[in-house]
């Protein structure tokens, strides 16, 4: 059983910063690959940035600029660090994780985290 952990989040001013962090915590796991999605009301949930297991990272073209993802491997967590927020940054922000256990892929997603932007 995995089980992730999000932390951060909240009301936070336009132009302000946004830190969260995600922990994966179970046993006989590797991590494939860890990101940050969020929903916005009424709209799809979309990807807002990746990381890999060689520490390649992605951001969405939306936050590119703005967004820096990053990872400690052996704390097996992610952090996702947003700067210069505007309103339409806010949304429920989930964390994702892709781990490899015996062979098979599985896919994990954290219960979410409020972010609002807003003065």
């Amino acid at each position: 059983q995995v089980q992730l952990v999000e932390s951060g989040g909240g009301l936070v001013q336009p132009g302000g910063s946004l830190n969260l962090s995600c922990a994966a915590s179970g046993s006989s796991f590797s991590i494939v690959a860890m990101g940050w999605y969020r929903q916005a009301p009424g709209k799809q949930r979309e990807l807002v940035a990746t990381i890999i297991s060689d520490g390649s990272t992605n951001c969405a073209d939306s936050v590119k600029g703005r967004c820096t993802i990053s990872r400690d491997v052996a704390k097996n967590t992610v952090y996702l660090q947003m700067n210069s927020l505007k309103p339409e940054d806010t949304g429920v922000y989930y964390c994702n994780v892709i781990l490899r256990m015996r062979a098979n892929r599985y896919t994990y997603w954290g219960p979410g985290t409020q972010v609002t932007v807003s003065s």
